[in-house]
């Protein structure tokens, strides 16, 4: 919906899946050859990233204490399905999660997730309050309380809203 900078790391990914729908406009990237392929995804994964991206956009409103825009497959159910393996690096020791099987869209959203949880940033990982949009952004607010994707469009709107509401 607005421009805001990519959310960290493997949350960008995230984001960007949640972020194929345009709610408002019903516009899906996921139904062009050119937003599958910024994922990477096939056309025949087409139905399970749809199913993906919707429990993604259902948790990411529980992040902003919202309840689900409405009933998805459990995200921790689906992403059981993505195998992970554990990567140490030889020359500084580090170690990492990575997909198992390489490119699966699954298995690279829970490699993000995992790498999100340890570095604390999962939570920040919103949808947006408004009912016509629930576009995911990264809450970079001091507090973490952000509520809206952008406070020029959806924030605005639903202040006035409570305004014009308290004039009646």
């Amino acid at each position: 919906m607005t421009e805001r900078s990519p959310a960290p790391g493997g949350l960008a990914l995230v984001e960007a899946l949640v972020n194929t729908l345009d709610i408002e406009s019903g516009a899906d990237a996921l139904d062009t050859p050119e937003g599958r392929e910024r994922l990477g995804i096939a056309a025949d994964e087409t139905d399970r990233a749809r199913t993906l991206r919707e429990s993604l956009r259902a948790t990411l409103l529980a992040h902003a204490g919202h309840p689900p825009h409405r009933e998805v497959a459990p995200l921790g159910a689906l992403l059981a399905e993505a195998p992970l393996l554990v990567t140490v690096d030889a020359a500084d020791g580090s170690a990492a999660l990575a997909p198992a099987d390489g490119r699966s869209l699954h298995a690279r959203v829970a490699a993000a997730v995992a790498e999100a949880l340890v570095a604390g940033t999962w939570i920040r990982l919103k949808a947006c309050e408004a009912a016509d949009c629930h576009w995911a952004y990264y809450d970079r607010s001091p507090a973490g309380r952000g509520r809206w994707c952008s406070m020029q469009v959806c924030g605005a709107r639903a202040k006035m809203r409570r305004y014009r509401a308290k004039e009646v």
